[in-house]
Formats: structure tokens, C-alpha cells, sequence
């Protein structure tokens, strides 16, 4: 198996047709002729990537000829490389979504494999053609100012987050979903731990206050109070508190627990209308795909969406979300109950993986205080800084806005 990209081009359409054949996605009597292009791509933050177009013996219409490739290995970039061990959740899911009940639109794999011991790996997919045969253009996440109606692209992905939930728990994609991908309940709950303990978590809280307060033009103006600030210590305060009962509430129902994709950000997805208008969504790079709770996969798609998105319309994402979920074969939930998840696995995340973000982002930019707003082209510079501001935003405003500690209180009486 190649594992970097020169080793894919030694190898070659002899190569090519023995694995396509080996997966199945090639008939034994067709092959890969030649290899047209077969040219680096700099997306994404983890292995090498190539943009792949080849010919077949006998032409077919329904085999690609435009094809993706993602190496699990960067060898070049050690902090690239670290994320190698994503691309086996690719690998898996490529292999469920052969499944006749998958119900998602994905890339159609031709070739998908990783060694666990080596870290190895690669897939190989369809390219999606964005632009083209009613595709949208690629969106880009955390630029929902440029989109006419941002609205319809998150119902499209919680409508299939949905779905793909409603598919594995009504045991539609029994018995490989499970097979695929175990559900440890214990592991889940102890994933991504709270790394403070209450003193280090309030000089955390102290800093995030001292943060805003020096780039009050990035935040919405709520958020820089000295209300909020107190409020928002305290609140972590108690989330610490409680930790291993709101784990356990997570994951205690197992409505709330499916395979479920962990970033459907918009730009993970690809959009079409149907046939009567309504906006679609396929999905991709599932590399942290796993069965979890499904208000953290829903937390996952939204936290780059703008604002106003989720701060005045999370409700309709509730009730859309269990809609769907009920009527298409899953478990009944109330969108009351959800958002009473939502809310925990929110503040969960903000104390696990969030609370570290001055000191990144300062660490990064330095005169990030110069930046007239969110919207300053000076920060679209470094994606990393965009993201995570926007991410830590988004989830600080949901804590302004939602009453975090009653959904904290009603998960703690039961």
C-alpha cells in the first residue's frame, strides 16, 4: 500500500487496478489504463493529498475518472502527521457507507485501507465537483456573512446528522454499523477530560475575562461584562463540580447515542437542491466519526456557524433534528430534553478543550488586539486563530444566552 504520495505514483494504474478490483470497485474484467494527473493538494490539516484523474480500459459511466486521494501519513510535517490515526475512521466509514441502507450522501470510495500498527494508510475516493452539475461552490465554515441564507445549509446537515442517527439506531445498518464501530460506554463518557483542577480552572475563567476585556471589538458586546465574566466563572466552577455526573447523564440514555459525524461544519459538506427546491447536504471527512452523544455531534456542525445562527434559532435545530430522528425510524425524543444535552455537552466541551484559547490565540498573534472585528481579513491569515475564535465565541454566547446551570440543575434531579 503507498503510503505517501510519490510512493502512489511509482506504483501506478498497475497498482491502481489491483486494489480498485481488491475493494470491489472495479469489475475484474475492467482496469485502470493510465494515470492522468496525478497532482499534489495543500487542503486540510492532517495527511498528504492528491488530486487524482485516470482512464479505464473500458470506459464506464458509472466508474470516476476525476478521484481524490488522503494519505493518513504527512512524513514531511510532524505536526500534520500526529492526526494519522483519523484516517481510520475513514477508512471504516467508507467500508458502512457501501452499506444498501447507508443514508447520507458520501464520496464513493474506490480504494480504503489502514494499518492500525503502523499508522498507514489511504483512501481513495470520487471527486466532488463543486460548482458543477447543480453542486453548490465549496462554502467555506465561519463566512456565513457571505452566504444569502445560511439558515437552509445547517438544516440541510443537522437533517442528515439525523438521519445517519435514525439509520444505525433502528438497526437498518445492523450488524456492521456496530461491528464497524464499537460503543464503549465508559470510554465515551472519559473522553476528552476536564485537564484543570478548580484553582487552575478559576485562573482560566480569570483570563478568558481578561481577554475579552482587551478585545472587546471581537466579541459581542454581552460577553465583555463583568456580569458575564463572574457568571461564567461560576458556571465553570459548578460544570467542574458535577463533571462525572454530567458524563454520566450523557451517556446514560441510549437514545442519545448514535454514529454520528463530529464536524459537519460547512465546509465538510457539498450542497444540491432537489427536486422541489429544498437544499441537501453530502458529507465529508469523517475522521472522528464514532458512536457519541448526539448533542455533541450537533454542537460539533454548529459551533461555526455564525451567531445569530444558533443563538436565535437552536430551537428549530432541536425540533428539527428529533423530527427527523422520529420519522425516520429512530428512538422519540423531545426537543426539550436535547437541548437539556446540547447545553451540557456544550459547557463539557468549553471546559475540555476551550479554555486555553487566550493564550493560543495570543501565542499565535500576538497583536491580535489590532484586529478591528471577527470579520478583520488579518485574522482570516492564520486558520487556526479564525477557528478557534470563532469556536470559543460561539460557545461562550450560548452560555450568555442559555441558562446552562438550569439545564445543569434538571440533568442533576433526574
Amino acid at each position: 500500500m503507498p503510503v505517501h504520495p510519490e510512493a502512489l505514483r511509482e506504483a501506478g494504474a498497475a497498482w491502481l487496478t489491483e486494489a480498485f478490483q481488491a475493494y470491489g470497485a472495479l469489475p475484474p474484467d475492467n482496469a485502470v489504463a493510465a494515470i492522468a494527473r496525478c497532482e499534489s493538494f495543500a487542503g486540510g490539516n492532517s495527511g498528504d493529498k492528491l488530486l487524482l484523474d485516470v482512464s479505464y480500459a473500458r470506459p464506464d459511466p458509472a466508474l470516476h475518472e476525476r478521484l481524490f486521494v488522503k494519505f493518513a501519513r504527512c512524513l514531511g510535517d510532524p505536526f500534520r502527521d500526529r492526526r494519522r490515526a483519523e484516517l481510520h475512521g475513514e477508512v471504516r466509514l467508507a467500508a458502512l457507507s457501501r452499506h444498501p441502507a447507508f443514508p447520507v450522501a458520501v464520496a464513493k470510495s474506490y480504494f480504503a485501507d489502514f494499518d492500525p500498527a503502523s499508522s498507514n494508510g489511504v483512501l481513495i475516493t470520487q471527486r466532488i465537483e463543486y460548482g458543477t452539475e447543480g453542486i453548490e461552490p465549496a462554502r467555506v465554515k465561519n463566512m456565513d456573512h457571505e452566504l444569502a441564507d445560511p439558515l437552509e445549509y445547517y438544516r440541510a446537515t443537522v437533517t442528515a446528522l439525523a438521519r445517519l442517527a435514525a439509520a444505525h439506531q433502528s438497526g437498518k445498518l445492523s450488524p456492521e454499523a456496530d461491528q464497524l464501530f464499537p460503543f464503549d460506554a465508559e470510554a465515551a463518557a472519559a473522553d476528552m477530560p476536564v485537564p484543570w483542577d478548580a484553582d487552575q480552572l478559576q485562573a482560566k475563567a480569570e483570563a478568558v475575562g481578561r481577554f475579552i476585556a482587551q478585545c472587546t471589538q471581537l466579541f459581542p458586546a454581552k460577553l465583555a461584562t463583568p456580569e458575564f465574566a463572574d457568571r461564567f466563572a461560576q458556571g465553570t466552577q459548578r460544570f467542574l463540580q458535577h463533571d462525572a455526573a454530567i458524563r454520566r447523564f450523557l451517556y446514560a440514555d441510549p437514545r442519545f447515542i448514535a454514529l454520528a459525524h463530529w464536524n459537519t461544519h460547512i465546509d465538510n459538506a457539498w450542497f444540491w437542491r432537489d427536486a422541489v427546491g429544498v437544499l441537501q447536504a453530502g458529507l465529508l471527512d469523517w475522521g472522528m466519526v464514532r458512536q457519541m452523544n448526539v448533542a455533541t455531534a450537533l454542537w460539533g456542525g454548529l459551533s461555526g456557524a455564525a451567531l445569530w445562527v444558533t443563538g436565535e434559532n437552536l430551537e428549530e435545530f432541536l425540533e428539527l433534528y428529533a423530527a427527523v430522528l422520529g420519522t425516520e425510524g429512530g428512538p422519540e425524543i423531545t426537543p426539550e430534553v436535547l437541548g437539556i444535552h446540547f447545553d451540557l455537552a456544550v459547557g463539557s466541551i468549553t471546559l475540555a478543550l476551550l479554555m486555553d484559547t487566550p493564550a493560543l490565540l495570543l501565542a499565535r498573534m500576538p497583536d491580535i488586539a489590532r484586529a478591528a472585528s471577527p470579520r478583520d481579513p488579518v485574522l482570516q491569515q492564520d486558520k487556526v486563530v479564525q477557528g478557534f475564535l470563532h469556536t470559543f465565541t460561539a460557545a461562550l454566547n450560548l452560555w450568555e444566552r442559555r441558562d446552562f446551570g438550569a439545564s445543569l440543575a434538571q440533568a442533576l434531579a433526574g
